[in-house]
């Protein structure tokens, strides 16, 4: 069982995240997010991404407690016996994903992304785009809205709402979807290894510009974007083992 002598809250701006962090943080103490063991975002999965980004550097475990809308990354909230529970919560490693992209000024723009990275129409005109794969062309023409690369545990995110499939956190892919393709009108994207390197090439860009955006970084006039995943960033965050993140992307397979 692990053991963490300082935790660190942070809260968005919802009032309900607000409350339960004057309470935590009058049980608990409160310690800075620079130097914590442990760091407990108060809101909603926006929130919690937000903290992943702005604490990537800092390599300690992440225990979110649900203050928001959407929760699915997060911990049932409750003050009571936070330290007993922060000692038996089970860890959940994940890698991010990288985009390198290239826009028309000729600019090189590079982010991380925890769920996903996307390529979408800028204007009226649909996307078209070519689709490498470990530099072979899988699709020489897509045409529509766009297409993603989604992470695991981005899989229930954006990927889930463009039909994308949902993927077990230890499965070792990574899900390649359209977004609303128009040609081909039956394609339905494809599942690839973690190691895969997607490469994402604008076609006609002046006549249809398109974005690239890697969670909150967007790059607008996009003439090529790589994706990969990056084993140089580790992400651990910690579940109370009744609210095992695993069981929750099985279930989510299930709903209907």
């Amino acid at each position: 069982m692990a053991e963490f002598r300082s935790i660190a809250f942070v809260a968005s701006d919802a009032p309900q995240a607000q409350e339960a962090f004057a309470e935590l943080t009058r049980r608990y103490g409160k310690a800075p997010p620079e130097k914590a063991d442990v760091i407990v975002p108060l809101g909603g999965d926006g929130f919690m991404l937000e903290t992943l980004h702005r604490y990537l550097d800092r390599n300690v475990p992440v225990y979110g407690m649900h203050r928001g809308s959407v929760g699915f990354l997060m911990n049932n909230y409750g003050p009571e016996g936070l330290k007993e529970r922060l000692a038996r919560a089970e860890p959940v490693k994940l890698h991010p994903l990288e985009m390198v992209a290239r826009d028309a000024g000729g600019t090189t723009h590079t982010a991380l992304a925890i769920n996903e990275v996307s390529l979408t129409r800028q204007g009226r005109q649909v996307a078209k785009l070519c689709i490498r794969v470990d530099g072979i062309v899988r699709m020489p023409e897509l045409m529509g809205d766009g297409a993603l690369v989604a992470t695991p545990i981005g899989s229930t995110a954006y990927n889930l709402s463009a039909h994308g499939p949902i993927i077990p956190l230890n499965a070792g892919v990574l899900a390649l979807t359209p977004v609303s393709a128009f040609r081909p009108r039956r394609w339905r994207g494809a599942l690839l290894p973690q190691k895969a390197r997607v490469k994402f090439e604008t076609l006609e860009a002046e006549r249809r510009p398109v974005t690239a955006v890697a969670d909150y970084t967007e790059v607008r006039n996009v003439l090529e974007a790589e994706v990969r995943e990056t084993r140089d960033v580790t992400i651990t965050l910690l579940f109370d083992p009744e609210h095992n993140l695993d069981e929750r992307v099985l279930k989510e397979q299930f709903l209907t």
